[in-house]
């Protein structure tokens, strides 16, 4: 157990739920609910002041939606790790989850104690996928883990190590330019990295590339 409870907010725009969340976390040890927000607005409110580790974000809800909030946070707070908690699992929401830059993505009828490793994982700097989300990325989205997308390129092989650097700073949510700077190279030696990823791994955009390389291991 970590020194210090991890820090959690509870995102939702039922009071219902959050209050079913947060008593999933009750007598948790290392896990401390500090705040609930009923919509994204409020919720970089609080982040500002109770400045959470890990928050569990609905996507679908009034005013700003959960992507619209996990951006603002992403920018405010880059230490603040978010793990979607929604209803839905459709490509477009997990795609823009994807491309958002969150930690993971869950459904509502994740068991507690999957819940629980969940943030753990996601304070640790590790990504969480729900399988059914995972399905679709690879299935769906990559046009499944054997073969390019309808139309796209045929797997070609791994990643270098290189590619797989640009790769785990894309997954963590950085843009081309925040890769380009952290690697100390140029944003168009980011974007060949890029797209010799997307060859390699038959898929045609990044949230599909990170979704394959997750599902091989290789990030």
């Amino acid at each position: 157990m970590p020194e210090h409870p991890l820090r959690l907010m509870i995102v939702d725009d039922h009071p219902v739920v959050r209050d079913g969340l947060r008593g999933m976390f009750d007598g948790v040890p290392d896990i401390t609910v500090v705040a609930e927000a009923g919509d994204g607005h409020q919720a970089l409110a609080l982040a500002r002041a109770e400045r959470p580790d890990v928050v569990l974000m609905d996507l679908r809800m009034p005013g700003l939606d959960g992507v619209g909030a996990i951006e603002r946070l992403r920018a405010d707070h880059p230490h603040v790790r978010v793990v979607v908690l929604t209803t839905y699992d459709t490509d477009a929401d997990v795609s823009r989850a994807l491309a958002a830059g969150v930690a993971g993505y869950l459904l509502k009828d994740a068991p507690r104690e999957e819940l629980h490793q969940a943030v753990r994982t996601a304070a640790a700097g590790g990504r969480v996928l729900a399988p059914s989300v995972m399905s679709l990325l690879v299935g769906g989205l990559a046009g499944g883990p054997a073969g390019g997308p309808a139309g796209g390129p045929a797997p070609a092989g791994t990643p270098s190590p290189r590619e797989l650097e640009v790769l785990r700073l894309i997954a963590r949510g950085a843009t081309n330019r925040e890769a380009a700077r952290a690697l100390l190279i140029s944003e168009t030696t980011v974007k060949t990295h890029l797209a010799h990823v997307f060859a390699k791994l038959g898929v045609d955009n990044r949230a599909a590339a990170v979704a394959v390389a997750m599902e091989r291991r290789l990030i």
